[in-house]
Formats: structure tokens, C-alpha cells, sequence
């Protein structure tokens, strides 16, 4: 299974947002990881299209975005034109969830599907056969630099017994919320695959190093 680190763009300066992106690339990350938020599914605004499209000028690594939002169906369209890569919707959003992720994956991107910290794993699967990926919030959304949430552990262990029982050995599972070295060292124990760090790597002054090192623990402590 292939480790994957994904600098968050959240924890940027968002002064220098081009700049940023390229430092993430240039330090070796695997995809650069975009949250929108509409303050209406969580409590802030964030990014529009217009950054994704700014980030897919920039940076050549696929463009991971996250729509924090009530009604990704409407606007989904909007962020695969403007360059994503994967699309993230939430399995709590107040829409036809398996119809928007094959709507995502018609449009040319790749679909995934995330849940909360509080709902349980058993919410995604009717759509872990429409899904390449699923992203377990390890924090509540909506805010940067808040702290990891352990209990979410059994519950990614849960998701990766589940798809390896059920023929989905290959499905990425990802985790953002408060994720550093020795986070992500206990996220790949107990499944987990891909990495979003925000505050962790954006907050040094060479990143290169910071994500070297958290995907070999994570490679080293990953348990399928």
C-alpha cells in the first residue's frame, strides 16, 4: 500500500498562497490537499475555485480537495474545472451522496468519501463501492491546528478490516485533523494510508525533511 503525505494549503500563508503550493511540491509531498468550506456545514469560509485553479497552474502533483459543504452537488463542477484531482464529499452532506460521487467520477475526478469524527464507519458502506478513497476527519472540521482525536482509531481500523473483507484491499484511507509524525505513526498502525498535515509541515522552515520523515514512520508502521 503506498504512503501518501499531503501538505494542507489551510495552514499556509495565505499571503503567499502560490509560493506555498510550490514549496509543498518542491518538498516531495504526493498531492496538495485543498479544504473548502462554505460556513454553513462547518462554522468558516475558506477557499473557492479560483484557488484550486491558481494551485493547478502552479504545481504539476494531483490537487486532493476536501468540500466541506451542505451541498457539494451544486458545486462540484465548478472545482473539476478548475483543476481537482480527488473530490471529498462528506457522507453527512444534505444530498443524493451516491449519485454526487458518481457524478464525480463522470466529470473525470477522482471521487472519496469522508465522514466526522462522531458517525460511525458503518454510514459508508453503500458507497465504498463508488469510492477510491475515504477520508476520516481526525478532528471536528472547519478549523486548523486543533488536536488529534484518538477515539477515531478503532474507527479507521474498522474501515480498513472492512475493505479488505469485502474486496477493497486497495482503497486509500485518509486522515486529516492534527496530524504530525507521531500521529500519523499511530493512523498507519491502525490503517490509514494517506496523510494530510497542515500546521506540522507548513510550520517549517524546510519542509523537505518534515515529510521525508513522516512517510517512512508511516510506511514503517502500517499495518494492512
Amino acid at each position: 500500500m503506498q504512503i501518501q503525505i499531503l501538505p494542507s494549503l489551510l495552514a499556509a500563508d495565505f499571503g503567499a498562497l502560490r509560493a506555498e503550493a510550490l514549496r509543498a511540491e518542491n518538498s516531495g509531498a504526493d498531492l496538495l490537499h485543498l479544504d473548502i468550506m462554505d460556513a454553513h456545514f462547518v462554522p468558516n469560509l475558506s477557499m473557492g475555485p479560483d484557488v484550486v485553479k491558481m494551485c493547478k497552474q502552479a504545481i504539476s502533483i494531483p490537487l486532493s480537495v476536501h468540500l466541506m459543504m451542505t451541498r457539494p452537488d451544486q458545486y462540484f463542477i465548478n472545482f473539476i474545472e478548475a483543476g481537482a484531482d480527488t473530490l471529498q464529499i462528506h457522507i453527512e452532506a444534505d444530498c443524493d451522496v451516491p449519485k454526487t460521487l458518481e457524478r464525480i467520477r463522470e466529470h473525470g475526478a477522482i471521487p472519496g468519501i469522508t465522514l466526522n469524527p462522531e458517525t460511525p464507519a458503518q454510514m459508508i458502506w453503500p458507497v465504498l463501492g463508488i469510492v477510491d478513497e475515504v477520508l476520516c476527519m481526525t478532528v471536528h472540521p472547519g478549523y486548523g491546528g486543533q488536536s488529534f482525536m484518538r477515539e477515531v482509531l478503532p474507527k479507521i481500523r474498522e474501515i480498513r478490516d472492512y475493505a479488505n473483507a469485502n474486496g477493497a484491499e486497495e482503497l486509500g484511507i485518509m486522515v486529516d485533523g492534527g496530524i504530525d509524525e507521531a500521529t500519523a505513526v499511530e493512523c498507519a498502525q491502525a490503517g490509514a494510508n494517506l496523510f494530510v498535515a497542515g500546521t506540522s509541515l507548513y510550520r517549517q522552515p524546510d519542509m523537505v525533511p518534515a515529510i521525508r520523515r513522516m512517510r517512512q514512520m508511516a510506511s514503517e508502521a502500517f499495518v494492512s
